[in-house]
């Protein structure tokens, strides 16, 4: 089918489930303005197979490892095929949780003290927790994984000791950070502009996977954020801010805490979810551009670096 749109989605990371909900969803909606659709899931020899297709674009519903850490964007470059959401460097960047932090943090953005602990380097790790500033409770999770997955408030050092041995066993390092007790605030952007503010309020301990995608768990969703146009305004440039400082284009969701009247960004996510409980959409509407409309665009915007 060449000139068609491949929908990228599956993938190899712990959220394949939902890259399959994104990618449906995004193949529905341009199925309906028309487009020609090719749905293909991204493991195996997936590369070969649209080396045959030949699309005209690649849209990248993938989420989590090797979707949205410059893995496949990498592949995608290779072949010379647009694609979708940010390139190579960016996707690194935002996914690695200690890099972008960095660069956050030395441009003035304010993000939670934090430590990264090594496999195999844990000796001492309650004094060098000490001596970092940070203390209980404390946010415990992997550096290059989205949706939550892996994230554990720990209390206490027992908490903390048994959520570590369960981390460490898959990764070869993580982020302990102090628990900023905050409202959960996130923001969307689109292109060079936020397009607003939702506020999310969890029946759960956080807005962990569960409250993220399953309706049971019944996270409120507040849009917009009730904040006053002051505070409001300045989320909005912190996002949009973020999204500049990792050199990313098409949608972003950047994801803050707000406590004792300061912003505390926590992320910036490059292939933020799109199914019917997904946060961008949500904000999208709001501001009045439809699902389908939004989809066609991020088509639209999609590039490689010739």
């Amino acid at each position: 089918m060449k000139n068609s749109i491949v929908i990228l989605m599956g993938g190899l990371s712990g959220e394949r489930k939902i890259s399959f909900l994104t990618g449906k969803a995004c193949s529905q909606a341009l199925k309906k303005r028309g487009y020609k659709v090719v749905e293909l899931d991204a493991k195996g020899y997936f590369s070969d197979q649209l080396k045959k297709i030949k699309p005209k674009i690649v849209f990248n519903a993938l989420h989590g490892r090797y979707g949205e850490d410059g893995f496949v964007q990498s592949i995608l470059e290779s072949l010379k095929l647009p694609y979708t959401h940010s390139g190579v460097l960016s996707s690194s960047l935002a996914m690695d949780k200690e890099l972008s932090r960095n660069i956050f943090k030395k441009n003035g953005l304010k993000v939670p003290k934090s430590l990264i602990i090594q496999k195999n380097y844990e000796k001492n790790i309650f004094i060098k927790i000490r001596k970092s500033g940070i203390n209980f409770p404390v946010v415990l999770k992997p550096i290059n994984e989205g949706s939550s997955l892996g994230v554990y408030i720990c209390n206490d050092k027992k908490k903390f000791l048994s959520n570590y041995k369960k981390l460490i066993k898959n990764y070869d390092k993580v982020l302990l950070e102090e628990y900023i007790p905050g409202r959960e605030i996130q923001v969307a952007v689109m292109g060079t502009k936020a397009l607003g503010a939702i506020e999310l309020v969890p029946k759960r301990k956080f807005y962990d996977y569960k409250a993220k995608y399953s309706s049971s768990a019944k996270t409120k969703h507040i849009m917009p954020a009730p904040l006053s146009k002051k505070k409001y305004k300045e989320i909005l440039n912190l996002a949009k801010k973020a999204h500049k400082l990792l050199g990313c284009r098409g949608v972003t969701r950047s994801d803050f805490r707000f406590f004792k009247n300061n912003f505390y960004i926590l992320e910036t996510n490059t292939q933020p979810g799109m199914t019917k409980l997904s946060l961008v959409p949500e904000i999208a509407n709001y501001v009045g551009i439809k699902f389908e409309d939004l989809v066609v665009w991020m088509i639209k915007d999609a590039s490689y670096n010739k």
